[in-house]
């Protein structure tokens, strides 16, 4: 009752707000792109009523490459091409370089304080430079290579205990990626730590992932505080507060435990891990030094490194192999690969063997175009542009719909069917200069840390699919296994995927 009430009060606002909106439109002179009918106050809201990527799509289709959606009283401008892709991020890159400023992910991130949220400014740029240079440098992943490969031999030994059962693939694949953020990132592994395991690692993880991907009424309607009103009513505001606790005790244990530890982490020989290398940093500053990190700073990569480094991988290797169930050509001939190239004798699988397998690749490639981790990118624009054709107010959300790019008829042949060989004798990769794969974005705010999560994805791929043998649980057909996602900011499969190890004859 409360809510309606509000609703009640503030619709006279909404209306006036409205309207002057429209005028303002009406009378505009800009060629503004295409858009679907919208309503009184809440816009185009309404259109987005289910998994939103999906909804974006269709959408799309029946309107085109460029589209504009109005949600509440912002304006998203919708790219759903590769050629408006490329003037978005290459030839108007630094003009649509900068992120919105959006109530959680200012609240999680310590005020843009970290790398993927962050406004384009100075300081977000000797962030990157401290990112690319200190965290995620080829060096720095190449340093951890051992922890990969002992993380790999682990999973394999865990699944082999679990033969001729149906595993769950999520729970195999997280415990793989989380042990080895969690060494990379915090130099602690969750499986013997103190103050993390793995089931608070995936709660924290699905709790930010939860409150990441969803807008708030602040957000959709920020003036004279109607939204954050509203967002304190329906209890949005009190659950982001929830989760930002529990997330910063977390990221406050990682730093207390390097402080206590940060003598003998110093005299050893392995790898710094990144929190330490942080701490050094912060250490070696001095007191002129225009740039300074602090503790806020660790913990705000911290979110950037658990977050994506995470559930992301797990995402890239649960579709891959839901994907090889429903091929079983391409599984049948993807394992062949492997194991005529490794041979039959290996005990253990390391990273020298990853640039054998070329059809691992293609595989791998054509997962990111089916089902990218993350399908939509949001920047927003800093200067008035121009899309193909279309103007582009400043200030204005711009998504780059990586899914629907994915699909596009006019650049793939069959784009609903999986088909790696698509890839053969071609020159598209993922790395954010072809701009029919976007999975990991491109230009300024290409992800820093792709080599650290291919690398991850290949070594667990390669393992699994050397040493075991896949096949359906007992009564199941291919046609029953479900491919429903779920999830806002990133997309998973919705139905756990159980698959039955066989140890490889």
């Amino acid at each position: 009752m409360s809510l309606f009430l509000s609703f009640l009060c503030l619709l006279p606002i909404f209306i006036v707000s409205f309207f002057i909106l429209s005028k303002k439109l009406k009378t505009s002179k800009w060629k503004l792109p295409p858009s679907p009918s919208s309503l009184p106050i809440i816009g185009n809201l309404h259109h987005l009523t289910g998994v939103p990527h999906r909804c974006i799509h269709r959408l799309c289709i029946k309107y085109g490459p460029v589209m504009l959606l109005r949600l509440g009283s912002m304006s998203v401008v919708v790219i759903s091409s590769s050629e408006a892709a490329e003037e978005v991020v290459k030839t108007y890159d630094l003009q649509c370089c900068t992120r919105l400023d959006m109530v959680v992910t200012k609240r999680l991130s310590y005020g843009f304080k970290d790398i993927t949220f962050g406004p384009y400014s100075e300081y977000w740029r000797e962030m990157r430079k401290v990112a690319v240079i200190e965290l995620f440098s080829l060096k720095k992943v190449q340093s951890f290579r051992h922890i990969r490969e002992e993380e790999v031999e682990l999973m394999a030994k865990k699944v082999s205990a679990l033969t001729q059962s149906p595993v769950d693939l999520r729970n195999v694949f997280f415990s793989f990626a989380g042990s080895i953020v969690s060494r990379v990132a915090m130099g602690r592994n969750f499986h013997d730590c103190d103050f993390i395991n793995q089931k608070k690692m995936e709660e924290l993880v699905a709790d930010a992932g939860d409150v990441l991907g969803n807008f708030t009424f602040t957000d959709l309607f920020p003036a004279g505080g109607i939204g954050r009103s509203i967002d304190w009513l329906v209890g949005k505001e009190q659950k982001l507060n929830k989760v930002f606790k529990k997330l910063d005790d977390f990221y406050q244990h990682v730093i207390d435990d390097h402080l206590k530890e940060s003598s003998g982490r110093e005299t050893s020989d392995s790898p710094m891990d990144i929190v330490a290398v942080m701490l050094d940093i912060i250490g070696r500053q001095g007191t002129k030094d225009y740039f300074k990190l602090d503790y806020d700073n660790i913990k705000a990569v911290l979110m950037d490194v658990f977050l994506a480094g995470i559930d992301t991988s797990v995402i890239t290797m649960i579709w891959t192999m839901t994907e090889l169930a429903r091929n079983p050509r391409v599984m049948k001939k993807l394992q062949e690969e492997i194991r005529t190239t490794l041979g039959t004798e290996k005990k253990i699988i390391t990273e020298q063997d990853l640039n054998k397998v070329a059809y691992l690749q293609l595989v791998i490639k054509e997962t990111f175009r089916l089902h990218p981790p993350v399908p939509v990118v949001t920047r927003k624009s800093m200067a008035h542009v121009k899309i193909q054709g279309y103007d582009i107010p400043p200030g204005t959300a711009i998504q780059l719909n990586v899914y629907t790019i994915g699909r596009d008829p006019k650049h793939w042949t069959d784009p609903e069917d999986y088909i790696p060989e698509r890839f053969a004798d071609s020159s598209i990769d993922f790395r954010g200069q072809n701009y029919n794969l976007l999975p990991f974005g491109s230009g300024r705010r290409i992800c820093p840390g792709i080599s650290m999560s291919t690398a991850a994805i290949e070594m667990a791929l390669l393992s699994m699919l050397y040493f075991f043998d896949w096949r359906l649980p007992d009564g199941m057909k291919i046609d029953d296994i479900d491919m429903e996602e779920i999830g806002t900011l990133s997309v998973f499969k919705k139905v756990p995927l159980m698959l039955v190890p066989v140890p490889r004859p």
